[in-house]
């Protein structure tokens, strides 16, 4: 079983299918394929990079321990992926309620190339968009980074976060709102 970095979902489907079997291909591709994007969410989440990789290897341990009972029908899997690592954040947060952020946040992969200077604009666009979110409630950050820096729906947001859509809409809208009046007043 190989895998490609941009995996459309029948593809992605057939990994985990396997994965689910034990295939061990499968599950290093799986790690491979979502590594990046879970650290960075990790990353942001919090604040540094050590407890970032604790918490990383955490993740891909209880995806491994818990991938036979992962359906499709309750979330994407990248959702479903992200939701472990939100929770041992948050797990995290309860434990040492600290929060030690870094001056460099590593931006998560993109699966698609792009020019040197797409990349840069948009590395620019997303540590504007970083630095903006910061005076934001800890939940609205994390709804505008799934959907703004990670790309994730309403719905796959909702999934990671455990709220419904009609939450994860509201505290988007909210915090468009208070950044809207932040910019206007700058």
């Amino acid at each position: 079983m190989s895998a490609t970095v941009a995996t459309p979902a029948a593809d992605l489907r057939r990994l985990v299918d396997f994965a689910q079997r034990g295939d061990r291909e499968a599950l290093e591709a799986l790690y491979l394929l979502h590594f990046d994007r879970v650290y960075s969410y990790l990353h942001l989440s919090v604040g540094n990079r050590h407890d970032a990789e604790d918490l990383t290897t955490q993740t891909f341990l209880k995806m491994l321990e818990a991938i036979g009972r992962f359906r499709w029908q309750s979330a994407p899997f990248s959702a479903w992926l992200f939701r472990i690592a939100h929770n041992l954040a948050m797990d995290h947060f309860r434990a040492s309620r600290r929060w030690q952020p870094e001056e460099e946040v590593p931006e998560p992969e993109d699966a698609t190339e792009s020019s040197a200077e797409e990349a840069a604009l948009e590395s620019i666009g997303r540590r504007s968009m970083l630095e903006l979110i910061e005076n934001l409630s800890h939940e609205q950050k994390q709804v505008l980074t799934l959907k703004f820096v990670f790309n994730f729906s309403n719905g796959e947001a909702a999934a990671i976060l455990g709220k419904t859509e009609g939450a994860v809409k509201s505290l988007q809208h909210r915090a468009l709102v208070s950044l809207q009046k932040h910019i206007s007043s700058s």
